[in-house]
């Protein structure tokens, strides 16, 4: 098996850039877009676009609770690739629908639509695709591919943001409806379900040495971690056994500890990131008067730091001290980064937080890691 697969993963990387392309590329522009259409665009406080953007992640992550689970398991029956043709080709709809008009009934049809596929389309390319990855790279390579992976998708968000700066709203919407199409042929034609048919047992066999040594306390220095403190697991039940059901995922979660730490992990720091999403450029443009120029350059910094963070800081940072202590650290400065914004006196402050962004884009990286070496290739997808 090679050491590194970077450019075997090709195809799977400009999917993630294609889709992380057109997701980021609506996002400085949907602020202003849901005030002009909801709230006549005079009364830059209007507080029915926060409500409607809340209600939107609240139902949208409710279902995407329910679907997550049941993606995992048809992917897994049908292949990686085949369950990414359904989100890219979901999510080209409502672009399209806010390319050929802005005004309220139209929204709110991009809003209805939205809800509706996001419940299938939110996350799935991204989870698809670490699957797709731990599937294909073995152990402690596998974290530094997740990072590579981070670091195309905010790769992506620069381009996204540089785009957006500069195209008029109309056509912001045209391109990234386009960029999902693209993006779906380009995955259609070129991705691969395996790069290797013998990935599975090498992957097998290099997850239980490292379990063992794990375990055996070949990575003391992991172990003395507040965070996801070493616990027994059945690793060896998990390692063996191909989950079927909902009821088997309950099943895989109670025969390793580490897993249920690294659920609680991950649902404390996605709904705190959920939060600041709903509401935090609308406070910064009832506050400070920000625009969609405004909101792109402040954007851009972050994903630019962002990725040059996950792709260069991140495999280095991980080899020098250990998952465990890049996620407790990525946790904290995530808490800093949240209480500076939450209490900005001035529209300076959020562009100097951006300092913390490196060791914030740490985290969902770490945590993928940790995961995908508690189960075996075939169980990645569940997870």
């Amino acid at each position: 098996m090679e050491e590194y697969r970077l450019g075997e993963l090709r195809h799977l990387l400009t999917t993630v850039f294609l889709s992380g392309f057109s997701e980021f590329l609506v996002k400085p522009v949907m602020t202003d877009v849901t005030v002009a259409a909801v709230c006549s665009g005079l009364n830059e406080t209007c507080s029915l676009a926060v409500y409607l953007t809340g209600v939107e992640q609240v139902t949208v992550g409710l279902g995407t609770m329910v679907m997550m689970p049941v993606i995992g398991n048809l992917s897994d029956r049908y292949g990686i690739k085949t369950l990414l043709t359904l989100p890219m080709c979901l999510s080209i709809l409502p672009p399209a629908i806010l390319a050929y008009r802005r005004d309220t009934n139209f929204f709110y049809a991009f809003y209805i639509t939205k809800i509706l596929f996001d419940m299938v389309c939110q996350g799935t390319v991204d989870c698809l695709a670490h699957a797709y990855v731990a599937k294909n790279v073995c152990g402690r390579k596998r974290i530094s591919m997740f990072g590579v992976l981070a670091g195309v998708r905010s790769i992506s968000g620069v381009c996204a943001t540089f785009s957006a700066r500069l195209l008029p709203i109309a056509s912001i919407f045209q391109v990234a409806a386009i960029s999902f199409f693209f993006g779906l042929v380009y995955m259609r034609v070129f991705l691969k379900e395996r790069l290797h048919d013998d990935d599975e047992d090498d992957c097998d066999e290099d997850d239980n040495t490292s379990g063992r040594n794990h375990h055996d306390g070949g990575d003391l220095t992991m172990l003395a971690e507040p965070i996801l403190r070493d616990a027994p697991t059945k690793i060896h039940i998990v390692l063996n056994t191909k989950y079927s059901s909902l009821k088997d995922m309950v099943s895989l979660i109670k025969n390793s500890t580490i897993l249920v730490q690294t659920l609680v992990v991950t649902f404390f720091a996605t709904f705190a990131q959920s939060g600041m999403q709903s509401a935090f450029l609308y406070f910064l443009k009832a506050r400070f008067g920000f625009n969609k120029n405004d909101f792109a350059e402040l954007i851009l910094l972050v994903t630019i730091i962002g990725s040059i963070s996950q792709l260069f800081i991140l495999p280095k940072l991980v080899s020098a001290i250990g998952e465990r202590r890049v996620l407790s650290t990525g946790l904290l400065m995530d808490s800093v980064n949240a209480a500076c914004l939450s209490v900005s006196w001035s529209a300076w402050v959020p562009y100097a937080t951006t300092v913390l962004v490196p060791v914030t884009m740490f985290v969902m990286p770490s945590v993928c890691g940790i995961a995908s070496r508690q189960v075996g290739p075939g169980e990645q997808v569940r997870l």
